[in-house]
């Protein structure tokens, strides 16, 4: 491989957990948005946590820019490979967490349309999600501290 390849993907390593968090936060949201549209559409009130619970994986884009601004230095030779590791696992962590974290709110939306006291404890898997994510972005930024020419 040629140094600047190698340059490259340190650079995509930096930009690589802002965007896959923006694609999870779209997508998640998507579902969930989705599946409250159809909430909407088969009762007679309560649109707003509908709409609340929609919006649970807009927090992955959030994750994102901040390991974003944290990986974001010089990028040479010595640090390429692990901006490039720690930012496009971080990446992949938060664009999986938010695509499930979709579904479950899917899923709390459409048991909560039919059974309206179950609202609270049906949230309780996408919050187990939500931690996973919260994992994989504090190791990203302890990770990212290690790395040569990290910002003082």
């Amino acid at each position: 491989m040629t140094d600047q390849f190698v340059i490259a993907l340190g650079w995509f390593g930096i930009y690589a957990p802002m965007a896959l968090g923006a694609v999870a936060s779209a997508i998640g949201c998507g579902i969930a948005g989705q599946a409250s549209i159809g909430a909407m559409l088969d009762t007679d009130g309560g649109y707003g946590r509908y709409i609340g619970i929609s919006a649970f994986p807009s927090t992955f884009v959030i994750y994102g820019i901040v390991i974003m601004f944290t990986l974001n230095r010089e990028v040479n030779i010595d640090n390429a490979g692990g901006l490039f590791g720690v930012g496009l696992l971080a990446g992949i962590a938060m664009l999986y967490a938010g695509i499930w974290q979709g579904k479950a709110c899917a899923s709390a939306i459409n048991a909560a349309k039919e059974k309206p006291e179950i609202f609270g404890l049906s949230l309780a898997p996408a919050a187990i999600i939500e931690g996973f994510a919260v994992f994989a972005f504090v190791f990203a930024l302890v990770v990212s501290g290690n790395i040569s020419g990290a910002q003082s």
